[in-house]
């Protein structure tokens, strides 16, 4: 019986967990599954039948090609937590998958109306943003991943929130904490405003985002995909070199709540950089 205490060659074990020697000794190596027991005399590795759930469980996430280190997250705690991660990881694919066929979608559409104008006239406006109590998460990514963590990370962040109590009170801010581009990574923070008293936890830090004057101008979801959206951030960085108000702060997105229900021509967005109030007269 599969949940007795015996013992199972790395062979019997790999063949009834579908996994290959090389695999097992990878994740024994990564500690997602290592032996239960090496025996001293030979260097075997030896497991127990308990393992083969945990085993199936791995051999299955990596059929769907899921990240070790998500793997890891996964398996630990309980299964209702592993579920909620395995949810998260799936929403982060589907729009990586949505975000490349728009992107495609855009890279078409330039080769088809070579002489169109790729964003379409809008205005760029000033307003005064008070000062916010948000709840963030800081990662290092590339161009190819960035899209999965906002999706992963603001789906964490609401979840702490909403189980502490807490009320959100918007959408969802991306702030740039440097450039990232499809060849080099840098630090994004995905923020979530909210009102109540909340401690950090793990990668969940608590702080204010200073009362600023800020730049924008809004795009749409179907506007919302790279490289279309660079076109947004042109705009709003030339009118601030145009005028006689820098910049004093990072770029940002600032998402419009319910977002993801938002139709695709519907204003979503805000491509936003904070600036000095100090002689802005347009």
């Amino acid at each position: 019986m599969e949940g007795t205490k015996r013992e199972l060659t790395i062979s019997e074990f790999g063949r009834r967990a579908g996994l290959s020697h090389k695999a097992l000794r990878l994740y024994d190596v990564s500690g997602l599954l290592p032996p239960a027991r090496v025996d001293p005399a030979n260097g075997y590795r030896l497991y127990s039948a308990d393992q083969l759930e945990r085993a199936r469980r791995i051999s299955v996430m990596r059929k769907l090609d899921v990240p070790l280190s998500t793997i890891a997250e996964v398996l630990t705690g309980t299964d209702e937590e592993a579920l909620i991660r395995l949810d998260r990881w799936w929403a982060a694919e589907e729009a990586n998958t949505a975000s490349r066929k728009a992107t495609l979608e855009y890279l078409r559409d330039r080769l088809i109306r070579a002489g169109s104008p790729g964003l379409t006239p809008r205005p760029v406006l000033v307003r005064d943003v008070p000062e916010l109590k948000i709840a963030s998460i800081r990662t290092d990514t590339d161009q190819q991943m960035l899209l999965g963590v906002i999706v992963s990370s603001t789906l964490e962040i609401r979840a702490f929130l909403t189980a502490a109590g807490a009320t959100l009170t918007g959408g969802s801010i991306v702030i740039y904490h440097g450039s990232v581009t499809p060849e080099s990574e840098a630090t994004v923070e995905v923020c979530v405003p909210f009102t109540g008293l909340v401690d950090p936890a793990g990668a969940i830090g608590i702080r204010v985002e200073p009362a600023h004057t800020e730049a924008y101008c809004t795009i749409t979801r179907n506007e919302c995909v790279y490289p279309h959206i660079m076109l947004a951030y042109d705009l709003v960085q030339d009118w601030v070199r145009e005028s006689v108000s820098p910049a004093i702060g990072p770029a940002r997105e600032v998402y419009h709540p319910g977002f993801q229900q938002l139709p695709g021509s519907e204003p979503a967005v805000d491509i936003a950089v904070p600036i000095s109030p100090e002689g802005n007269d347009r």
